[in-house]
C-alpha cells in the first residue's frame, strides 16, 4: 500500500495516478438505487458472521425459522415419546406377573430340560440353578425390551435434538446428567436418597454366571466383582461420552491451558467484542488497539477504515511490518494506511456491503419447495470467493442486469479496493450508471477528447509474442476464416523487428501501414535493421515480406479489422496521441489495488467497442498470471456481446487458481458463437438467468445445471366392486348421496430423475425482478440453482 501507478509503453515509471479530471461526474446514484443506510460501526463490527454456504449474506445470519423448527419436538413427537414408554411398562408388568410365559421366548431353547416343570422354571431346591436362570431371564428380557422401545416412536429424534444440537460444554453437561441418571437405576445403593429398586442388570449377570459355572468361588473374588462393576459403568457411560463429546471437550480445555501458559502468544477472551480489536491485543499491540477502539467508539472510523486496518494487520507478518503498522496507527489513527488515492469511502452507495466478509447483497433467496431450509428467506450475496470462479449473467434488456447485478458488484469491488484487498476493471458503454467518476482511480474514455487517460494496446509488454497475442485475440478472435495463432504470428513478425529498430512498439496507424504492405514503411523498417545485431529480426521481417500478397496471408484481414480503431475519433488514443494523455496499462491492476473504468465509444462504433473489449479481456487474463499478487483482481464486462472466444474461455478457466475472476453480462446466449456455448457454461462457476430469457437460452442453463433425484407420489383411484348384497346396497346408497362411485386410492412412491430447472420454467415461471442463480466457490462448495428476488 505504499503507492501505485502505471507505466507507459516505453517502460518508464509514470507518476501515481490521481483521481481523474474531466467532464463533471454523473449522478452519484440513479433514482432507482437509493442511498443505503448503514449501521453504527461498533455494532457492525460486533455482529456475528458465521461460516455458511456460498451465496448467503453472512452479516447477522441466523438459521431461518423453518430450519430451526425442524429440530423441535412437535406435539406428535411428544406423543411418540409417551406411547412406547407406556407400552414398555405394560409389557414389563405382564412379564413380571407371568402373563407372558417364559416358554414363548427363544431362550427356552438354551436351558436344560431339568430346569423346567410344567412349562415354568422349578424352585431352587428342586432344580438348583433354576432360580438364577429366572433372574437372568428377567435381565435379558429387560434389556431387549428397553432396546426395542428406544427404537420406536420419537426417541431417536429426541436424543438427536437434546444432545447433538447442543453446544459444548452444555452438550457434555447434559450427557453427564443423563449418564448419572442411568447409573442410578443400575446401582441405586451408590446414590444416597434414591429409593427405587435396581434395574435387573447386575443380579442377572451374577445369576447367569452362577447358572453357567455352577460354582460360587468367583463371587468371593473382589477382582471379579469390581471388574464386573467397572465394566458395567464403562458400558453405560460410553454412549453418553460419545454423544456429549467429552474427549473433544477435554482436548479443547487442555489446549487452552497450554496456550495460557505461553505468555508470548496470549489469546483474546472469547467474548471480547471485535470493536475492541482483540487480534491486536492478543499480539501485544495494546496501544494501537486502544487508539482504534477510541476511533470506533467516537464514530471517526467507517466500515472501509475498519476493513482496511484489519486487512493491513493480516498482512503484517514480520516484526518490521508490525512496527510500521503500529507507528501508522499511532500517527494517523482512523486514516492509517489509507488508499493511495486518499479516498476512505465512495461518494454514494446503492447496495448493502459487508466489507469484513467481502460480500455485497443483491437480493433475497425466495422460499419454496426447491429452496433448502438454510437459504429460505435469507439474503443473497456475492463475494470474491464466488466471483473467483467467474460469473455469467444472461437476461434481456430491461431485466435488471446492470441495475441489480453489475452495478452492485462493481461498487463492492471498488470498496474492497479501498481496503487493499481487490483491484477492479469495469468496461461499459459511455453513460452507463455504474458509479461516479470520483469512485475510480483511472477513467479511460476512449474516443472522448476530454479523457485524461489512454489505453495501452500492448499492456506495457516488452515481449513481441505476448503483444502480438493480445492484438491477435482482439482482431481475429471472432473470425472463423483465420486462426488466432496465424494472426499472432503475422503480427509478431512486424512487432518484433519494429521494437528492435525503434525501441518501442508501433502505434496502431503505423501497424496498419505495415500490415497493408506499405512499401515505404517496410523499406524504412528494413533499413533500420541493417545492423548485424538485428540479423534475427531481419529474417522475421523477410519472412513477413515473402507472405505479402499470398492468398493465405492474414495481414490484409488484420489491417481491415485494425482500421476500425484507426479512425479520426480515436486519433489521440492507443499510443498515437501527445503527452497530454497518460497511457494506462492493465498490468498495473496485477500489482496495485486500482479502481479502473473503461468507457467504450459512443453509438456508431459498435464493432470497435467489441474489439476493444476483446483486447481488454485478453490483456486481463494474461497480466493476472503475474506471481506475488495478494489482492483479488476482477474484470466486469457490462456487455460481453461478441467478446467470448475459444482462447478467452481457456484463460478464464485458469483464473480461479490465480485469485481473479470475470463477470460476463449477455442479453442472450446467441451473442456467443454456438460452438462455444458448452465451453462458456463450463468455464464459469456461477450462472444467473434473469427473468425473460428465451426457452433456447433456458435450455443451455438446464443442460448446465443437470438433474436431481426427487421423490414422487402417484395416486390412482380404483373403483371398488362389492361381492356381498349388503355391501353393494351400501355402495349404491353412498353413490346416490355423494354422486361419486366408491373408490380406493393406490399410492405409488418412487425416485425419479428430474431437471433442476426446465427451459420452460426459466422462460415463463421466473417472476419479473427475479433470477435463478447457482454459485460455486473457489474451494469447491456449491449452491444449487435457486430463485432470487433481486428487489428484496
Amino acid at each position: 500500500m505504499d503507492g501505485y501507478g502505471t507505466q507507459d509503453a516505453r517502460g518508464t515509471q509514470a507518476n501515481p495516478v490521481p483521481p481523474p479530471a474531466g467532464p463533471p461526474d454523473v449522478p452519484a446514484r440513479p433514482a432507482y438505487l437509493p442511498q443505503q443506510p448503514r449501521p453504527a460501526v461498533a455494532d457492525w463490527l460486533n455482529e456475528p458472521r458465521p461460516e455458511v454456504r456460498p451465496g448467503i449474506w453472512r452479516y447477522g445470519y441466523s438459521l431461518p425459522k423453518a430450519a430451526r423448527a425442524r429440530g423441535k419436538l412437535s406435539p406428535v413427537a411428544v406423543i411418540g415419546l409417551v406411547i412406547p414408554l407406556v407400552v414398555g411398562m405394560i409389557v414389563w408388568s405382564f412379564w413380571k406377573r407371568g402373563v407372558i410365559p417364559y416358554q414363548w421366548t427363544l431362550l427356552r431353547l438354551f436351558t436344560p430340560d431339568d430346569w423346567w416343570y410344567g412349562g415354568s422354571l422349578v424352585a431352587p431346591k428342586e432344580a438348583g440353578r433354576g432360580a438364577d436362570a429366572l433372574v437372568a431371564y428377567n435381565g435379558i428380557f429387560f434389556v431387549v425390551l428397553g432396546f426395542a422401545m428406544s427404537r420406536l416412536g420419537s426417541w431417536p429424534q429426541a436424543c438427536r435434538y437434546y444432545f447433538e444440537r447442543r453446544r459444548q460444554p452444555a452438550r457434555a453437561l447434559l450427557a453427564l446428567l443423563a449418564a448419572l441418571l442411568t447409573l442410578s437405576f443400575v446401582f441405586p445403593s451408590a446414590f444416597p436418597g434414591v429409593g427405587w429398586d435396581p434395574a435387573p442388570i447386575v443380579d442377572p449377570i451374577f445369576s447367569l454366571t452362577y447358572a453357567i459355572s455352577g460354582s460360587t468361588s468367583l463371587f468371593s473374588s473382589l477382582l471379579f466383582v469390581y471388574g464386573v462393576y467397572t465394566a458395567l459403568v464403562l458400558l453405560f457411560t460410553w454412549p453418553f461420552a460419545r454423544v456429549g463429546g467429552w474427549w473433544p471437550l477435554a482436548r479443547t480445555w487442555l489446549a487452552a491451558r497450554d496456550r495460557g501458559k505461553d505468555e508470548r502468544s496470549p489469546q483474546p477472551a472469547p467474548d471480547e467484542p471485535r470493536a475492541r480489536w482483540p487480534e491486536l491485543r492478543a499480539a501485544g499491540q495494546h496501544e494501537a488497539a486502544d487508539i482504534l477502539t477510541a476511533e470506533v467508539l467516537a464514530g471517526r472510523m467507517n466500515d472501509v477504515d475498519c476493513a482496511r486496518v484489519a486487512h493491513a494487520w493480516t498482512q503484517a507478518r514480520s516484526p518490521a511490518r508490525i512496527a510500521a503498522f503500529a507507528d501508522a496507527v499511532r500517527r494517523q489513527g482512523a486514516a492509517a494506511l489509507v488508499h493511495p488515492s486518499g479516498a476512505r469511502d465512495l461518494p454514494g452507495r446503492g447496495a448493502r456491503h459487508d466489507l469484513l466478509a467481502g460480500q455485497v447483497r443483491i437480493g433475497r433467496w425466495a422460499g419454496g419447495d426447491r429452496t433448502p431450509l438454510a437459504y429460505g428467506g435469507v439474503g443473497a450475496a456475492l463475494g470474491t470467493e464466488t466471483l473467483g470462479t467467474s460469473l455469467l449473467v444472461v437476461g434481456p434488456s430491461g431485466s435488471g442486469k446492470t441495475r441489480h447485478v453489475i452495478a452492485p458488484v462493481v461498487e463492492s469491488l471498488a470498496l474492497q479496493a479501498l481496503t487493499g484487498r481487490c483491484a477492479v476493471v469495469a468496461v461499459c458503454a459511455a453513460g452507463t450508471a455504474l458509479a461516479p467518476d470520483s469512485a475510480f482511480d483511472v477513467v479511460v474514455r476512449i474516443g472522448n477528447p476530454a479523457s485524461v487517460h489512454d489505453l495501452d494496446p500492448y499492456a506495457e509488454s516488452d515481449d513481441p509474442d505476448e503483444a502480438a497475442a493480445f492484438l491477435a485475440e482482439a482482431l481475429a478472435g471472432d473470425l472463423d476464416t483465420m486462426g488466432v495463432q496465424r494472426a499472432a504470428t503475422a503480427l509478431a513478425q512486424l512487432l518484433g523487428p519494429y521494437r528492435a529498430a525503434y525501441g518501442a512498439f508501433p502505434s496502431l496507424p503505423v501497424l496498419r501501414e505495415l500490415l497493408e504492405g506499405e512499401r515505404v514503411a517496410l523499406a524504412d523498417l528494413r533499413e533500420a535493421l541493417a545492423d548485424e545485431r538485428h540479423l534475427a529480426m531481419r529474417r522475421e521481417l523477410d519472412a513477413r515480406l515473402r507472405q505479402t500478397g499470398a492468398p493465405a496471408d492474414p495481414a490484409p484481414a488484420l489491417a481491415d479489422r485494425l482500421a476500425l480503431l484507426d479512425r479520426p475519433a480515436f486519433a489521440d488514443f492507443f499510443g498515437a496521441g501527445d503527452d497530454t494523455i497518460r497511457p494506462f496499462s492493465l498490468r498495473a491492476v496485477a500489482h496495485h489495488p486500482l479502481r479502473v473504468r473503461i468507457d467504450l465509444p459512443e453509438h456508431g462504433h459498435e464493432e470497435a467497442s467489441r474489439l476493444i473489449t476483446r483486447l481488454v479481456l485478453a490483456q486481463f487474463t494474461a497480466v493476472v498470471r503475474d506471481t506475488g499478487r495478494a489482492h483479488f483482481a476482477g474484470l466486469v464486462l457490462d456487455d460481453a456481446t461478441g467478446v467470448v472466444t475459444a482462447e478467452s474461455l481457456h484463460r478464464t478457466q485458469r483464473l480461479r487458481s490465480l485469485n481473479a475472476g470475470v463477470v460476463l453480462a449477455l442479453r442472450t446466449v446467441a451473442d456467443v458463437p454456438e460452438p462455444l456455448h458448452g465451453p462458456l457454461y463450463g468455464a464459469v462457476g456461477c450462472r444467473m438467468a434473469l427473468s425473460g430469457v428465451t426457452t433456447w437460452d433456458g435450455g443451455r442453463f438446464t443442460a448446465a445445471w443437470g438433474t436431481e433425484w426427487v421423490e414422487t407420489r402417484d395416486v390412482a383411484q380404483h373403483t371398488v366392486f362389492a361381492d356381498q348384497p349388503m355391501t353393494r346396497a351400501i355402495h349404491a346408497l353412498r353413490k346416490l348421496v355423494t354422486g361419486r362411485a366408491v373408490t380406493t386410492d393406490a399410492v405409488t412412491v418412487r425416485q425419479v430423475e428430474r431437471e433442476r430447472w426446465s427451459a420452460s420454467e426459466l422462460a415463463h415461471a421466473v417472476p419479473p425482478g427475479h433470477a435463478v442463480l447457482s454459485l460455486t466457490s473457489v474451494t469447491g462448495e456449491h449452491a444449487p440453482p435457486l430463485l432470487v428476488d433481486l428487489r428484496g
